[in-house]
């Protein structure tokens, strides 16, 4: 089951997928994958970490002070260290672990062409998998799974429908449109 998170910025996207690792996890489940929380200095966010969720081995998806790499917006994108993390994460939990997280599927992250290629790879698999995903891939991803739409007003009850969904396996079709 392919489950996808997106909303606009700040919408708490991150902190729902979050929330839902931490219930499978104290519910015995093995999750990995990755998460790309933000660095801040003094109050303001100067670009994101990526964090391997199993090992806490982590390096830098991006920040507005390296002077090389791809440019998205302010930002530069670090590709060597971001494959370093994120793919040994997910090689990782295709093969340990029950449930794969991948926090965030967007503009930076594409960048990647190794990237792109484990992504075509995971959606294949028979697993569960919950991606943060851009809201400008929404047409792209639709077919592969359920949609969720985060916004404030909902974000707070998401993580258990998640979870239920989760645990209640999906005997609707494979794809659908869940704005909750």
């Amino acid at each position: 089951m392919d489950i996808f998170l997106t909303g606009t910025p700040g919408s708490g996207k991150s902190t729902v997928l979050m929330k839902v690792i931490n219930i499978l996890k104290r519910r015995g489940l093995k999750v990995g994958g990755f998460i790309t929380p933000e660095i801040r200095s003094k109050g303001k966010r100067t670009g994101f970490k990526v964090i391997d969720i199993n090992s806490g081995d982590e390096g830098i998806l991006s920040s507005i002070n390296r002077e090389t790499g791809p440019q998205v917006g302010k930002y530069r994108v670090d590709l060597e260290d971001f494959e370093r993390v994120a793919l040994k994460a997910l090689d990782f939990s295709t093969k340990e672990c029950d449930i794969i997280c991948i926090d965030e599927l967007g503009t930076m992250e594409l960048l990647s062409q190794k990237f792109k290629e484990k992504i075509e790879e995971i959606l294949d698999l028979d697993k569960t998998i919950i991606i943060v995903l851009h809201r400008n891939l929404v047409p792209k991803y639709k077919n592969y799974g359920k949609i969720f739409y985060v916004t404030p007003n909902n974000r707070d009850g998401l993580p258990e429908k998640i979870i239920g969904l989760i645990e209640n396996g999906s005997t609707q079709s494979r794809t659908g449109l869940f704005a909750l």
